[in-house]
């Protein structure tokens, strides 16, 4: 099933996608990486993660313009991924998944995989806003960005508890056994 949606994201809205499911999003978004993740408790009264959807991207920007947006490897931010839901953020966006997010995401919030590979035509679908932690350099500091259907994307991990890496990474390893 598709799904078009905007931020900020509703529990409903959350709780309505399923694994396999494409979703196009619009509305705000923040990039974060390792180091903004680390930070990120530190900004949170002054960007509004409740609803939010982070994306781990180190965008490549040249004066106001995005030139190019690819997901980088969310396994590295997996150890500040269950305090990112906690903070209010019910989408995060990346490539590669977040093992052990299942139990965190539930009832709360999903993990979006965009295509690797994609960044030039990730940043044809977004607008910068603004930028947070500048002194972290452009890669690592949080830009704002306003997103017209950026997509497609794969609910890759629901808020029931469906892994579709997890799922993927048992059968091979089924397949290994045999």
């Amino acid at each position: 099933m598709e799904h078009r949606l905007r931020t900020p994201l509703s529990s409903v809205e959350v709780l309505f996608l399923k694994a396999g499911d494409i979703v196009w999003l619009s509305g705000t978004i923040y990039t974060a990486r390792d180091k903004a993740h680390a930070q990120l408790f530190r900004w949170k009264d002054l960007i509004p993660l409740e609803g939010a959807a982070i994306y781990h991207c180190g965008p490549l920007l040249r004066g106001g313009d995005v030139i190019s947006a690819g997901p980088t490897t969310s396994g590295r931010m997996a150890r500040y991924a269950s305090q990112v839901v906690d903070l209010g953020v019910r989408a995060i966006i990346g490539k590669g998944g977040l093992p052990g997010a299942a139990d965190y995401l539930r009832g709360r919030a999903v993990y979006l995989a965009y295509p690797g590979g994609c960044g030039a035509s990730a940043a044809g679908q977004l607008r910068l806003k603004g930028s947070f932690l500048p002194e972290l350099g452009m890669a690592e500091s949080i830009w704002e960005m306003e997103a017209e259907e950026l997509g497609p994307m794969v609910v890759a991990i629901d808020a029931h508890g469906r892994d579709l890496y997890a799922e993927v990474r048992a059968r091979a390893c089924g397949q290994l056994e045999r």
